[in-house]
């Protein structure tokens, strides 16, 4: 049975995964900001990935480690770092994000990356840049409970 919200346990689920594999990646979008302490709710995992070819090999063998079902075509959109790759047939939906709206490298970004969750999660700031720059909807809405978040956590930070 699918969970239905983005819960700490599958990051913890990701990230043993992702460790015995070796994926390079972090945790960006809502989930991400959730890690970091954000108060709300989503149905994902989001992960920014690093693009290359042995990392997408690392994160297809991680994630059939997961109880995903990793078809061709799904394969294929990972080997070669598809811009956004969606999977829903797993023991709950994951999105990988290998080029986020708004961040120009995953260089850049992981230099930035927060682990003080215990997770590589990126920075609060990219997360909020990432939405804004994505110009949804759903997002716009969002965006002043995030912008708020950040203060409060750069505060605590310091």
């Amino acid at each position: 049975m699918k969970r239905e919200t983005f819960s700490p346990l599958q990051a913890q689920e990701v990230a043993a995964a992702f460790s015995r594999h070796q994926v390079d990646y972090m945790f960006i979008g809502k989930s991400g900001a959730i890690l970091l302490g954000y108060p709300g709710t989503t149905q994902d995992v989001d992960v920014f990935p690093r693009k290359d070819m042995d990392n997408g090999r690392r994160i297809v063998s991680a994630l059939s480690d997961l109880g995903f079902e990793i078809n061709n075509i799904v394969e294929a959109d990972i080997l070669r770092g598809k811009d956004f790759v969606q999977i829903k047939n797993g023991p709950f939906d994951i999105d990988l994000v290998f080029a986020p709206d708004g961040i120009e490298s995953y260089d850049e970004a992981k230099a930035r990356i927060d682990m003080s969750s215990g997770f590589p999660v990126a920075n609060i700031r990219d997360i909020i840049e990432s939405k804004r720059a994505a110009k949804r909807p759903r997002d716009a809405i969002e965006l002043p409970q995030l912008q708020a978040f950040r203060e409060e956590y750069e505060k605590k930070e310091h």
